[in-house]
């Protein structure tokens, strides 16, 4: 009987995650609103830069990493401050503090949803930024679709996360940025390196190393934002 119990919740809690998700979904598709911004900020990133270094073949390949991580970070903030804005905007987040679901499942929507939005992004991006650097990676070029979704899981997953615990500070665009950044750091660091291995082609192993570091990284987090989010949705 426990067992059926069991996994009847974890029916139910997946059913909520779709519901949640689903509607996060619905609402993007109407506004457009952080798709669109996301990709003007980092096709204006992408190009400012290629424009100031003129890099050649060889140097695009020691700064693109760089550059697409940098880009997708600062782009993906307006679209994390947006996600909790739009609950606050409509009570919907005073309203599930009243229910008895899972706060998580509100929590794992939103992140998948910021995921997708960033994916598709990096997705229309990934064109422009091969032909204005003039890339073509000579190490293990499907590696970059692991590293790339690693990479942006641990962005959003935190981003999603620190959104929520600052949302009800006035500055909270602000703030964002400043809890954020730090704590991503050593993602960041990871990605770029890892990113630049591939397109470079200097060894095989060390990406293989920072692919081992992102994948450790977003569990560990993810799991404690977990964790922790019942107790941010519910504080005062």
């Amino acid at each position: 009987m426990t067992s059926v119990a069991q996994e009847q919740q974890m029916a139910g809690w997946f059913r909520l995650v779709g519901t949640h998700l689903r509607k996060d979904l619905r609402i993007e598709w109407r506004s457009r609103e952080a798709i669109n911004a996301m990709l003007f900020f980092a096709l204006l990133v992408v190009v400012l830069f290629s424009m100031a270094f003129d890099p050649t073949a060889a140097a695009s390949r020691e700064i693109a990493g760089g550059v697409l991580c940098v880009a997708t970070l600062f782009a993906s903030v307006s679209a994390l401050n947006q996600a909790w804005t739009r609950e606050i905007r409509h009570d919907v987040l005073d309203a599930l503090r009243m229910t008895p679901a899972d706060g998580s499942a509100m929590f794992v929507a939103k992140v998948l949803a910021n995921f997708l939005f960033v994916s598709v992004v990096q997705g229309l991006l990934a064109p422009v930024f091969f032909i204005f650097y003039n890339l073509r990676p000579l190490g293990d070029g499907w590696l970059l679709l692991a590293v790339v979704p690693l990479g942006t899981w641990a962005l959003v997953a935190n981003g999603t996360f620190f959104a929520a615990l600052s949302i009800r500070s006035r500055n909270r665009e602000l703030l964002l940025p400043l809890i954020l950044f730090p704590i991503f750091l050593p993602a960041l660091l990871a990605m770029v390196l890892a990113v630049k291995t591939i397109l470079t082609g200097d060894g095989s192993d060390p990406h293989l190393l920072w692919l081992k570091m992102l994948a450790g990284y977003d569990v560990i987090f993810m799991t404690v934002s977990l964790l922790l989010f019942d107790t941010v949705l519910h504080a005062e």
